[in-house]
């Protein structure tokens, strides 16, 4: 303690340089805690936007549906199947869909269009299919999507004609009513899909409690692996593929490593550039105390307690850098981790929103930090802070005290 208290004592014996080294290395320490909370909103941002409206963490298809997307490749007893998923103690929200390839016509011309069969009330909410204003669809009424609907020349209340092939291979047609126009997050719904309750979309296409697909969310998208893992598993779903959502969207797993060395990379910058700080500020401390050193030695002083003396002030110098760096950074998230940051104004840009791989990507973004960002930050400044010390403090360790004192 005694050596601490010196060290901290001899940092302020030049208050400026101390002041301008504290804040050199706070200010990196808040820039880079800014900067991996935008990158962790961009992570999770690109996470929820392909996993939430259509995807989902987990998906379940009959053996070989993905590759053809035939009619009658479906999963039999679906609404048994999502009984015995949803009992996993790590699953949020399970539902059944059907996709189904149609013309739909409003007049005499026909129009290819994507039937998709939901369960509305599983399907609504925030980062879901569809909005909590969306339109009821019971009965024959049926969503369309807004930019299929301009292409139709369609509108609310407009009577279609849907005409499509059973899974058993007749015949399926029937007239519905559009009971709204909707925009969501995927463009294949916004262009060619017609959303109707699941239930009618197994009736019209001859699927007795039959789905195509069956999309699980986990309470937890950091145990997505081992959800998928334990569904596999289950003796009822045999056969079927059941695939989490990095396995059904690699190329967004490379992207998100392209995201985390990004952060890696600025991380290691900072660290540099706290290293030369502290290294400077100890180098200039020990020259000008050469003196104070040999007399101090001569005194009968060890070596090893200066050599712990230049460790302690440089691990106070980072330390405290760094706490006043994670002080800056907690602050900059708060203040916009509820509004958001919408890079669209930033930019100057009039969309808030772009189109990208088939999905439309929201650009307002939610900064925000972990425990392990600010833990690994700040021991990070300070374990190279002490690294840093070793120059100065070899340079000590190895003063005589007679040419020290004459220095």
């Amino acid at each position: 303690m005694t050596t601490l208290r010196i060290a901290w004592r001899n940092l302020w014996r030049n208050p400026r340089r101390t002041a301008l080294a504290l804040a050199a290395i706070g200010l990196s320490v808040g820039l880079v805690l800014a900067y991996d909370a935008m990158l962790r909103a961009v992570g999770d941002w690109m996470v929820e936007t392909i996993t939430g409206p259509l995807l989902g963490h987990v998906q379940v298809h009959a053996a070989d549906w993905r590759k053809d997307r035939a009619m009658d490749r479906t999963l039999r007893r679906a609404g048994a199947l999502c009984d015995a998923i949803a009992r996993d103690p790590d699953v949020g929200s399970v539902t059944a869909r059907v996709y189904a390839p149609a013309l739909a016509a409003l007049s005499d011309e026909g129009f290819a269009v994507m039937v998709i069969g939901v369960d509305r009330a599983r399907e609504t909410g925030a980062a879901r299919l569809l909005a909590p204003d969306a339109p009821a669809i019971e009965g024959k009424r049926v969503l369309m999507g807004r930019a299929l609907a301009e292409t139709m020349n369609a509108h609310a209340g407009a009577t279609i004609a849907i005409v499509g092939q059973g899974a058993d291979g007749s015949l399926a047609n029937d007239l519905y009513t559009v009971a709204g126009l909707i925009e969501t997050p995927m463009d294949l719904v916004n262009r060619q899909g017609v959303i109707m309750a699941l239930g009618e979309a197994q009736a019209l296409f001859s699927m007795d409690d039959e789905a195509h697909e069956i999309v699980i969310h986990a309470r937890d998208a950091a145990r997505v692996d081992a959800v998928a893992a334990r569904l596999a598993a289950l003796p009822i779903l045999e056969g079927a593929d059941v695939l989490d959502w990095k396995r059904l969207q690699p190329e967004m797993v490379s992207m998100l490593g392209v995201v985390e060395m990004a952060w890696l990379l600025i991380l290691v910058l900072v660290f540099v550039a706290a290293a030369a700080g502290v290294a400077n500020t100890m180098l200039m401390a020990t020259f000008e105390r050469t003196r104070e050193f040999g007399m101090l030695l001569a005194l009968g002083l060890r070596p090893t307690r200066i050599v712990a003396m230049i460790v302690a002030e440089s691990v106070a110098l980072g330390a405290v850098g760094a706490a006043a760096g994670a002080a800056l950074g907690i602050a900059l998230v708060a203040a916009t981790h509820d509004s958001g940051v919408d890079f669209a104004t930033l930019t100057g840009q009039g969309t808030s929103a772009i189109s990208a791989m088939g999905i439309r990507w929201s650009l307002r973004m939610y900064p925000s930090l972990a425990a392990v960002d600010l833990v690994g930050a700040v021991g990070a400044v300070v374990m190279t802070s002490m690294l840093a010390s070793a120059w100065p403090a070899l340079r000590v360790g190895r003063l005589q005290p007679a040419r020290a004192l004459r220095s």
